[in-house]
């Protein structure tokens, strides 16, 4: 009886062993490239809807999920070599925030699956080939809404007449040569001047807001990319000391202290862009998988920063408020 106890004890072991390893197999671990257009932890609102999505559907960062997240700090001209550094990496995936982010990792690889979080124009500039069949190594969400910047436009209207207002855009991004145009013509139908301030970098800011106020602007629209998430602390400080009211984009400039945002839910977005991946890591291709457009959009009024200006908030934008940051 004591030998074949031994004897069950050994057979045991040896098909634990045997067993251990193809578990390990089994329980494959995905790595996640990312290549984003700012560090992560001021990022955290938008990046942490992805990794909630990716836990939604059974990903758990450091698990079964590793992520090597890449930003470019405000400065477009660096994705080239952080996209290079990820298909070095052979990740498994890369994620990708901004038209200039997934162009660069759609020039850098063929073959890596490439997710976009959000892009401003995802049509026009080789990407994908169509919203409903992108094809090739390249899909996910759209932020391009241009007709949103022309509503900006009103919602600072609302706050009180305007005849002059400035637009912060990075004319280099190819996203806001139509919202520069869309601007101009909301201008002539609401009868606003609309004055163009091209900042292609954090060192134009200064001169920017100098020249809006020689122009005489009464208000400020900023456009959302690399240079202007990057420095949104600066511009919402800048538009403050200046006393210009200013619209943004994104939710994440009122955080910052911005007067008003008004656009797309980009946590939303974030948080959808998990079930791609998810879909493509279980065996979905890309470019079988249409490119998906926006569902949510948010208007958010920082009380504080109007208080600071001495303007009062009308009742019909404060109907309309998804949110109040008191």
């Amino acid at each position: 009886m004591a030998f074949a106890d031994r004897r069950r004890r050994l057979i045991a072991l040896g098909l634990a062993a045997l067993a251990a390893p193809r578990f390990a197999v089994a329980q494959k671990v995905w790595r996640i490239g990312v290549l984003e257009t700012i560090a992560r932890v001021p990022n955290a609102a938008n990046f942490e809807a992805f990794i909630k999505g990716m836990r939604d559907v059974g990903y758990v960062e450091t698990k079964n999920l590793l992520v090597d997240y890449r930003s470019g700090d405000g400065q477009a001209e660096r994705f080239a070599a952080l996209a290079d550094e990820l298909v070095r990496a052979k990740v498994d995936l890369i994620l990708t925030r901004g038209t200039p982010a997934a162009l660069t990792a759609a020039k850098a690889t063929r073959t890596i699956p490439i997710v976009m979080a959000a892009i401003g124009e995802p049509l026009g500039r080789g990407i994908v080939a169509s919203l409903a069949h992108p094809g090739g190594n390249v899909t996910g969400l759209s932020s391009f809404v241009t007709e949103l910047t022309g509503k900006r436009l009103e919602v600072l209207q609302a706050l009180r007449k305007m005849s002059r207002v400035a637009t912060l855009l990075n004319m280099s991004n190819p996203i806001f040569a139509a919202q520069w145009k869309e601007t101009q013509l909301a201008g002539e139908k609401l009868g606003i001047q609309a004055q163009l301030l091209d900042v292609r970098k954090a060192e134009d800011l200064e001169a920017a807001f100098a020249a809006a106020v020689q122009q005489r602007a009464d208000g400020l629209i900023v456009g959302i990319d690399a240079v202007t998430q990057a420095s949104r602390t600066l511009i919402a400080q800048l538009a403050a000391r200046h006393r210009l009211p200013a619209v943004y984009a994104a939710k994440e400039f009122a955080d910052a202290g911005g007067l008003l945002s008004y656009g797309v839910s980009y946590p939303d977005l974030y948080h959808r862009a998990a079930g791609f991946v998810h879909k493509i890591f279980g065996g979905a291709r890309p470019g079988d998988l249409p490119v998906e457009q926006p569902t949510k959009y948010e208007l958010v009024i920082n009380g504080k920063a109007a208080a600071a200006l001495g303007l009062a908030i009308p009742a019909s934008l404060l109907a309309r408020a998804d949110e109040i940051i008191q």
